[in-house]
């Protein structure tokens, strides 16, 4: 299991994962496959979509959600072990996984930005 496949794991349901991480003592951090928002997520997140370009039997996108006051973000970003992992779906190309490498790190960037943005006072 190597960062960059692509596995099904059984959540609620049968669901597609990329894997962020190598296999390591604390579990194998991961990223559910979901669908497209449908409406412009601009300033909210970015997706990153894979599918059949990549080989994959199905077509989703990873979702990046940007922090702001007063929401959780959700990323679908999780652990699983490796008795999780159901059946290999594919690989991702190592331009795709830096693709979502740089969308990580905007994402934690803004999470910086959120963290040190001084808050106005209420009069």
């Amino acid at each position: 299991m190597q960062r960059g496949e692509v596995w099904w794991v059984e959540f609620d349901e049968r669901r597609p994962v990329v894997l962020l991480s190598g296999d390591d003592a604390s579990g194998i951090r991961v990223m559910q496959v979901v669908a497209r928002a449908g409406v412009d997520i601009t300033g909210l997140g970015v997706e990153v979509a894979v599918g059949a370009v990549e080989g994959l039997p199905f077509e989703g996108v990873l979702r990046f959600a940007f922090p702001r006051p007063g929401f959780t973000p959700c990323t679908w970003l999780t652990t699983v072990s490796r008795d999780d992992l159901i059946e290999r779906a594919g690989a991702l190309s190592s331009a795709k996984l830096s693709e979502i490498e740089n969308a990580l790190r905007l994402g934690e960037q803004a999470k910086e930005w959120t963290r040190r943005r001084p808050r106005s006072s209420a009069r």
